[in-house]
C-alpha cells in the first residue's frame, strides 16, 4: 500500500526523477508545492513551461539561448573555441570573468559503457567551426575524469592536424571532479594555467 494519496506521490514521483533528488528531498519539494498559494503554485509551472518552450540550443555553440545564436557567439570573437560538456559548464567559467572567447557544448563525453561514441556528442559540429577558418586555439576543458580526458584527447588527435593550437585546462581541478562545483580561484588558475595537448 502507497503511504501518499497519489496526487502527492505523483508529484514526488516526479521530483524524484530530477538529478540529485533523492525520495526526501522530493517529499520536501512536494510538501512545498502544496503549501504554496494557488497564485505561487501557478507562478512555479509558468515558469517550468515557459523555460521548456522558449529555452532552445544555439545554433552555433549548443548552448542555451532564447534565440537562434545565442549572446556570447553573437557578440565575441571565434578565434578561441573553449570546449566544454554541458551549458551548465559554460556558466561556470562565465563567472570567472576570464575567458573572451567563444564556448563549444558537447552535450555529452565519450563513455563506451554507457554506449556514448565520438558520433553521439557535437565533434562533428566542432570540427565544421573550425574548418570555417579564422580559429586560433581550442581549449578543452571537458571534466579532470576518465571520460573527459578520454574525449580531450580524442578531439586533440581530429584538431591538431588542421593546425590550431589545442590547450587542456591546467590540473588544478582535482581528478574525478566536476567544473561546476570548482571554487572560483581554482576554475580561474586553471584556465589561466592552461597547458598545450
Amino acid at each position: 500500500m502507497d503511504v501518499y494519496i497519489e496526487p502527492i506521490g505523483r508529484l514526488i514521483n516526479e521530483f524524484s526523477k530530477l538529478p540529485g533528488v533523492g525520495k526526501k528531498t522530493a517529499q520536501r519539494y512536494a510538501y512545498k508545492i502544496i503549501g504554496m498559494t494557488d497564485t505561487e503554485a501557478q507562478e512555479f509551472a509558468a515558469a517550468v513551461l515557459n523555460a521548456k518552450k522558449k529555452v532552445r540550443y544555439c545554433r552555433i555553440c549548443g548552448n542555451f539561448t532564447e534565440n537562434d545564436v545565442c549572446d556570447i557567439c553573437a557578440r565575441r570573437d571565434g578565434k578561441v573555441i573553449c570546449v566544454v560538456k554541458e551549458p551548465k559548464d559554460v556558466i561556470a567559467l562565465e563567472k570567472l570573468h576570464e575567458f573572451k572567447g567563444v564556448y563549444h557544448v558537447l552535450h555529452g563525453v565519450i563513455n563506451p559503457m554507457e554506449g556514448v561514441g565520438p558520433n553521439d556528442i557535437r565533434i562533428r559540429e566542432l570540427l565544421a567551426r573550425i574548418g570555417e577558418g579564422g580559429v586560433e586555439e581550442v581549449i578543452l576543458a571537458t571534466n579532470p575524469d576518465v571520460e573527459g580526458d578520454a574525449t580531450a584527447l580524442y578531439i586533440a588527435k581530429l584538431v591538431k592536424p588542421l593546425g590550431v593550437q589545442v590547450t587542456r585546462l591546467s590540473r588544478g581541478i582535482p581528478v574525478g571532479s566536476e567544473i561546476e562545483y570548482a571554487d572560483d580561484v581554482t576554475l580561474s588558475r586553471a584556465f589561466i594555467e592552461r597547458k598545450p595537448l
